[in-house]
């Protein structure tokens, strides 16, 4: 009788506390994108040693449509008892449940990381982000052209003073939202300054470890310049930013 109360007391707090199971079950992951295989020139060309243009090619792999959201983020939170986005409550970057559709800010590397993991995906590399975010077009600075008109991504210039709902502007040639402007991302690599002199030619994973971790893209703090989808650029893998977001990515196979 004691086993079978033990059980019957169990299966009360999952069914009042459903944010506690330890699986991704109370959360819709983003949809993903299937990106083909392929292979394109990486950087830019007159931008110096750390943009230097180079071959890479990659074996096919999902990436997320979207940024990771608010919503889909606290449920992890609550699910695993990890800690809440530092800027959380705060109206003034959109990060809380009041804005379950716009995309969370205030998250460390490593707590991308988990988050990816939780939900059985990992972090897309940089050359995997920035060959997505071309969508197919591989010369032109902002994926979708080579001049960005205000009213086309979630920049600085567009005066919206925060990040926006996920999918807010149109996609590009992929399907895939919001690769210019709204917030910037953590992809996996750490950063080296001179990583693309030497990088290899097939599925690059980045140097090994340093202090530092790439983000790509821009945001909604960063001018027009800042989010050319070749720019990177880089933090302490321990740092929250309010204009510093991810999304995740999966192996085709």
């Amino acid at each position: 009788m004691k086993v079978a109360a033990l059980v019957l007391f169990i299966a009360l707090v999952l069914a009042f506390n459903p944010g506690r199971a330890a699986d991704p079950s109370s959360v819709a992951p983003t949809e993903e994108v299937l990106i083909p295989a392929g292979e394109f020139i990486m950087g830019r060309a007159d931008s110096g040693e750390e943009l230097t243009p180079h071959q890479v090619k990659l074996d096919a792999y999902y990436i997320d449509k979207f940024e990771v959201t608010n919503a889909q983020y606290n449920a992890f939170c609550e699910a695993t008892d990890h800690e809440l986005p530092v800027f959380w409550g705060l109206d003034r970057f959109r990060c809380s449940l009041d804005y379950p559709d716009h995309p969370v800010v205030g998250v460390s590397q490593a707590s991308a990381q988990k988050y990816a993991e939780w939900v059985g995906r990992r972090r897309p590399t940089e050359a995997e982000w920035e060959y997505a975010a071309r969508g197919g077009l591989e010369s032109l600075s902002y994926g979708t052209a080579d001049v960005l008109d205000d009213a086309e991504a979630n920049t600085k210039s567009a005066k919206l003073d925060g990040p926006v709902a996920v999918g807010s502007f149109e996609p590009n040639g992929y399907g895939v939202y919001d690769m210019v402007g709204n917030v910037r991302e953590w992809v996996a690599d750490y950063y080296s300054e001179d990583y693309f002199v030497h990088s290899p030619v097939d599925n690059p994973q980045g140097p090994e470890k340093t202090q530092w971790r790439v983000i790509k893209g821009g945001g909604w703090y960063s001018g027009k310049s800042c989010n050319m989808v070749h720019v990177r650029n880089a933090l302490p893998g321990t740092w929250s930013d309010f204009n510093v977001g991810f999304r995740c990515a999966r192996d085709a196979d």
